[in-house]
Parts: structure tokens; C-alpha cells; sequence
């Protein structure tokens, strides 16, 4: 259930979203706002409920998943996605699961399972053909860099999946999230206080400012919690595959919003998606390995 919420949030995000940037402002100003809140947030939380304390050691552990999963995640996603393509992304972005499959494989040693090779290629497939059915892949020249952007986004996203996972069965999942998003605050600083000084602020209307809260509040705080909370059950390889549902709720939304019709394609690719998470899901004691 959490990683379904989390999964909404995202899949809402696509539409919420799509006026903020660039028109009213930068990508990293954004970025700088939102992991500035949340670690406000997280910290405040942590200090009223929590009071949880790390280990030293634990600390460089902490700040790679900041390094990886908020500051490179985070930046090179978006300043990826103003270079590329809405399509080229989307389909990039669908590599996340087979990428966390393999790190998971190398660093925590987690079967490879028959049922998770055909839970990712059905996913992977219905979630192509909904976003293929919205435009084509580009190849211009022009978008080269920003796709190059997403993959290293793409990468650095499952790797911190997976070196979550271990401090998570230590800690509470707001003890790690609170560390991992004050160092990659610390991380973006440098990147990110220079449009963000220099946006204007004053000039943004109501609407937007409500859009901006959604991205804050919405798809910052609560997806990582959801996320975070969710890998302390499953292993990352579960995690990520509910991704695949993104563009399956973007597309519900579409059609609700009077913006898209049902096609016979969207259907088969709905089948796919939850047949896909429901095969990676799948727990059993003795699984079919590969």
C-alpha cells in the first residue's frame, strides 16, 4: 500500500508538475526548495518522535545515499528532463528495475528469481507501449545530453535503493531518511544557491504556489517516506518495480480529465503493468532461480 501512494504521487506528479518548470522556475531553484523543507521536516519529526542516534561509521554510509539518491538523483533528473524529451525520460527511467536488480544482485547478493525476470519484462513492456502511445523516441542530437542525463540519473537512483537497505534493517526508516537528505542538501548547495537567489519569487501566482507545495510535500516528503518505509519489508527490487504504474496512473488521469480516450493498447498494457508488479512480488520460500 505504500508503494502504491507513493506510486499515485508520482504518476499525479507527471500533470501537477508540468507548469512550474521553467516557466516560473528554475530546475534547481526547485530542487534547493524542496530538500531544504524536507529536512526541515524530517528533522523537527525525527527530534519530537524519534531521537534516534547513528553510529559514526554509519555516517559515510549515510552520505553516499545522500550523494546518490538526493543530490545526483535529483539534478541530473531534472536538469536531464529540460535537455531531453518527456517520452525519451519515461522510457530511460523504465530501466530503474532491471538496474536495481542487477546491484542488488552484486552488492546484496539477492536471488535472481524466474518470477522477477517476467514480472520486470511485462512491466517494462505494458509501460513502453503507454508511453510510446503518447509520441516517438527522439534521436536528435540535441537531446544526446540530456538523455545521457537520465541514464546517470536512472543509475545513481537504483544504487541508492540498494545501499538503503542495509542501514534499514539498523535504523528507523526516518532516522536514515533524515541523514541521507541532510547530506545531499549539502551536496546541491553548491549547484543550486545561485538560481535560487536570483528567481523571482514575488512573481509567482496562487496556482503555482499550490503546485509547488504538491511537488514539496507530495512527491518529495511523502513518496521517500513511503518508499523508505516500504524497502524495510520488501527488497529493493519490489520497490521499484511499482514504478511502472506511473505512467498507467497518468494515463487514468488523462482519461478522467477528459484529456485522453481508452484505447485497446492502454488495456493491454495495464494487464501487463500489474501482471509485471504482481510476478515481482511474489514471496515464496522456494522460488524458481535463474
Amino acid at each position: 500500500m505504500a508503494l502504491i501512494g507513493a506510486n499515485v504521487i508520482f504518476g499525479l506528479n507527471y500533470i501537477i508538475a508540468k507548469g512550474i518548470m521553467p516557466h516560473y522556475l528554475d530546475p534547481r531553484s526547485i530542487i534547493l526548495l524542496r530538500v531544504t523543507i524536507a529536512v526541515i521536516f524530517f528533522w523537527l519529526f525525527h527530534r519530537a518522535f524519534v531521537k534516534e542516534k547513528v553510529e559514526k561509521r554509519d555516517l559515510i554510509k549515510l552520505s553516499v545515499c545522500g550523494l546518490f539518491g538526493i543530490a545526483i538523483n535529483q539534478i541530473f533528473f531534472f536538469e536531464g528532463l529540460n535537455l531531453s524529451t518527456p517520452i525519451n525520460s519515461s522510457i530511460i527511467v523504465t530501466s530503474i528495475p532491471i538496474l536495481v536488480l542487477i546491484f542488488s544482485y552484486l552488492l546484496l547478493k539477492v536471488n535472481i528469481t524466474l518470477y522477477k525476470i517476467i514480472g520486470i519484462a511485462c512491466g517494462t513492456t505494458g509501460a513502453l507501449v503507454i508511453i510510446l502511445l503518447q509520441g516517438s523516441i527522439s534521436f536528435k542530437s540535441d537531446t544526446f545530453t540530456g538523455n545521457l542525463f537520465i541514464i546517470i540519473n536512472s543509475i545513481s537512483y537504483a544504487l541508492y535503493m540498494v545501499l538503503l537497505k542495509p542501514l534499514l534493517l539498523k535504523y528507523k526508516a526516518i532516522t536514515v531518511i533524515k541523514w541521507a537528505f541532510s547530506f545531499g542538501l549539502i551536496f546541491i548547495i553548491p549547484f543550486c544557491i545561485k538560481p535560487a537567489i536570483s528567481a523571482d519569487w514575488q512573481s509567482i501566482p496562487v496556482n503555482i504556489w499550490f503546485s509547488i507545495s504538491f511537488v514539496v510535500i507530495g512527491t518529495t516528503i511523502l513518496t521517500y517516506l513511503l518508499n523508505i518505509y516500504s524497502l524495510k519489508y520488501v527488497n529493493p527490487i519490489v520497490t521499484v518495480s511499482y514504478i511502472y504504474l506511473q505512467p498507467f496512473i497518468a494515463t487514468v488521469v488523462a482519461l478522467l480529465l477528459g484529456k485522453d480516450t481508452l484505447t485497446i493498447q492502454e488495456v493491454i498494457s495495464a494487464i501487463l503493468i500489474f501482471s509485471g508488479v504482481y510476478f515481482i512480488s511474489i514471496r515464496k520460500k522456494k522460488d524458481i532461480r535463474c
